[in-house]
């Protein structure tokens, strides 16, 4: 099979752990490409962003930053990723270094099974008119600019306006993002594996500003009302600067991130774990 690693170039545990499995991978008789940047730390074979989704797997080998670098690599193709936790947070990596061979064997042999994450769509639209369409399995933000003050945010779903919010930004999460900015921006936190998209705002002026969970087929528009610079990112992969009067439309994505599920209850573990509930309590309490 052809495999392709991609790594936080910033780790050196993580640089190792590529290296040793593409050793194997190798040995093994099994084809092996690096992502541009990994690539140039260990002299191996460079697979350009056109092409290094077209693969029967992809390995990132570092936290969640990495793993979101790899979807949007990945996921016009829907290739599967395996996530090896080289991070701080690590919500969305599914595998310790320990566990990437017994994980990659049962891939190999059509034993792993994958969780099909859902995206969300985010178009700007300028005078009307589209002018691009980016795609994200955490969030879309639209944000006032570091130098700007507070700004009013209005927002639409489905064709009804439902507020305006004077905020430092707002922003629309998958279930998968919503341990990620939204989680900071004190939205809920939700099963991945659920069908729905986030609104949350950041950082409002107002005691009313609530989040909200919606249908996952809404249709959500936001515009600035106010004066001021204005940026709108998309999973920090790409951020662009808004212009007065443009809008931005976000939809449920007609792509998915594919992931390799190594434990069954992998969410549910790690929010015991990385929320610290557990901490505290004897061993005698279930």
């Amino acid at each position: 099979m052809r495999v392709h690693l991609i790594a936080n170039i910033h780790r050196k545990d993580a640089i190792a752990a590529v290296a040793d499995a593409a050793s194997w991978l190798t040995a093994g008789g099994h084809t092996v490409g690096f992502e541009s940047e990994t690539s140039r730390e260990l002299n191996g074979l460079r697979v350009g962003p056109e092409e290094f989704s077209a693969c029967d797997v992809v390995v990132a080998f570092g936290g969640d930053g990495t793993l979101i670098r790899a979807a949007h690599l990945c996921s016009e193709r829907g290739t599967p990723i395996l996530g090896v936790y080289f991070g701080r947070f690590g919500f969305v990596t599914q595998c310790n270094p320990q566990d990437i061979r017994p994980a990659l064997d049962r891939f190999f042999k059509g034993e792993a099974h994958l969780d099909a994450r859902g995206m969300v769509a985010a178009e700007l639209l300028r005078g009307g008119n589209p002018v691009t369409k980016l795609h994200a399995l955490n969030e879309v933000v639209l944000q006032r600019a570091v130098t700007a003050r507070m700004m009013t945010f209005r927002v639409w779903v489905d064709g009804h306006r439902v507020t305006s919010y004077p905020a430092d930004g707002v922003l629309v999460s998958t279930p998968t993002g919503s341990t990620a900015y939204n989680l900071s921006a004190g939205g809920p936190i939700m099963d991945p594996n659920v069908s729905a998209i986030m609104l949350t705002a950041i950082a409002p002026h107002t005691l009313s500003a609530r989040p909200l969970i919606l249908r996952p087929e809404s249709e959500i528009r936001l515009k600035i009302m106010s004066d001021g610079d204005a940026v709108l990112s998309v999973d920090s992969q790409t951020r662009l600067h808004i212009l007065a009067g443009d809008e931005v439309r976000v939809t449920q994505s007609t792509r998915v991130t594919n992931l390799i599920t190594v434990h069954e209850a992998d969410f549910l573990m790690k929010l015991n774990h990385k929320m610290f509930w557990s901490k505290g309590l004897t061993e005698n309490v279930d």
